[in-house]
């Protein structure tokens, strides 16, 4: 069973929620900057302060002096707050999850005295280690709720449980479930829910990281896909006086603006997004290649620099949009990949992530 808190909100201010911040604290104060956030906000941090980015222990160490500062800082945790739990339970797992994975808040407190894995005996010395000298922060991650509710929202990191009570959910499901937009809930309010990239649900869409708002559904999904996807980004929604609005901040810094307007007339849309790889060649053309996802059962058109064939086996090598663009002469769009042939993929100020023909540029 999660631990619920209940917060009675002023409809009239702004309420806003950022999920999976993800150790990223310069993207996280220039996100807060764009919002003109102010005290009298209320703000929701849904869960994930912590791994995959360089900074776990600043971001947890600059949330919980907000959420000191104010009341109206609210904090659940995610998986990835609570990753220091394996070696507490002595899971030896996260010695190879460690090594793997450079920015990980549990390397961290190791670099914050000089330490190193080799320095440990096992797992048991290593958990004395973190509770001797991190037991403030590990204690208050422990402490944060699992999911807030409102009159109108659940407010909870990954999702909630299928059941008549949703409060039954278990903590696992709570912090971990994937692709919660995917399933359905019995609850009779929005559940707002990080965790899951939102991209992942665009496989047959216009490739974007915007928040997914299904009021139908009462879902709404926000994690951007910041420090996972290579044109991801930091999600921030707003609510006030019952209507919502989004903003974002990413990481690309090259600007460039159209030179000559162009029109899409192909009408391709979609993404691919791990682990949906493997492809079966339909046809292929000079900058793009038909294929049918073999897990999806759809047609895509990959670019040909990423598809991999190797006899009769084809894949997509990473994530990638499939959807081409049109622009007008004097957009402004961020380059995400400038070095195929042909064609640049770019992202528009409104979020969308797709292909142009270089010579626009």
């Amino acid at each position: 069973m999660i631990e619920v808190k209940y917060l009675k909100l002023d409809k009239t201010k702004r309420t806003i929620v950022i999920s999976d911040i993800h150790a990223n604290l310069h993207l996280f104060k220039r996100l807060l900057d764009k919002l003109q956030f102010t005290a009298e906000d209320y703000l929701f941090i849904n869960g994930d302060l912590c791994e995959k980015g360089p900074a776990s222990l600043e971001v947890i160490n600059y949330v919980r002096c907000m959420s000191e500062e104010s009341t109206n800082v609210f904090i659940t945790k995610g998986n990835c707050d609570v990753v220091f739990r394996s070696v507490i339970s002595g899971n030896e797992s996260i010695i190879s999850y460690m090594n793997r994975q450079q920015y990980s808040v549990l390397n961290e407190m190791l670099l914050k005295n000089g330490k190193s894995l080799d320095d440990f005996a096992d797992l048991k010395e290593l958990a004395h280690y973190y509770r001797s000298y991190f037991s403030e922060e590990l204690e208050w991650l422990e402490a944060l709720p699992t999911a807030f509710e409102t009159d109108d929202f659940i407010i909870i990191h990954a999702g909630i449980e299928n059941n008549v009570d949703w409060k039954q959910t278990s903590e696992h499901f709570g912090i971990s479930t994937p692709s919660f937009y995917e399933k359905n809930h019995q609850a009779d309010k929005t559940v707002i829910v990080g965790h899951w990239p939102v991209v992942n649900y665009r496989a047959e869409q216009i490739s974007s990281h915007n928040p997914l708002i299904d009021l139908e559904k009462r879902v709404i999904a926000l994690d951007g896909g910041n420090q996972i996807k290579a044109d991801g980004q930091l999600n921030a929604l707003i609510i006030k006086n019952d209507t919502f609005s989004f903003t974002y901040v990413d990481e690309l810094t090259c600007e460039m603006f159209v030179q000559h307007e162009h029109v899409d007339s192909t009408g391709r849309v979609g993404t691919v997004t791990y682990p949906n790889y493997q492809m079966t060649i339909i046809k292929k053309e000079e900058f793009f290649t038909l294929c049918e996802n073999n897990n999806l059962g759809i047609q895509q058109w990959i670019k040909n620099e990423y598809l991999i064939v190797n006899d009769n086996d084809a894949r997509c090598k990473d994530d990638l949009s499939t959807t081409f663009l049109s622009v007008n002469k004097g957009d402004s769009v961020h380059i995400v990949n400038d070095t195929c042939e042909g064609y640049t993929l770019i992202k528009k100020n409104n979020g969308e992530v797709g292909w142009i023909p270089t010579s626009c540029l």
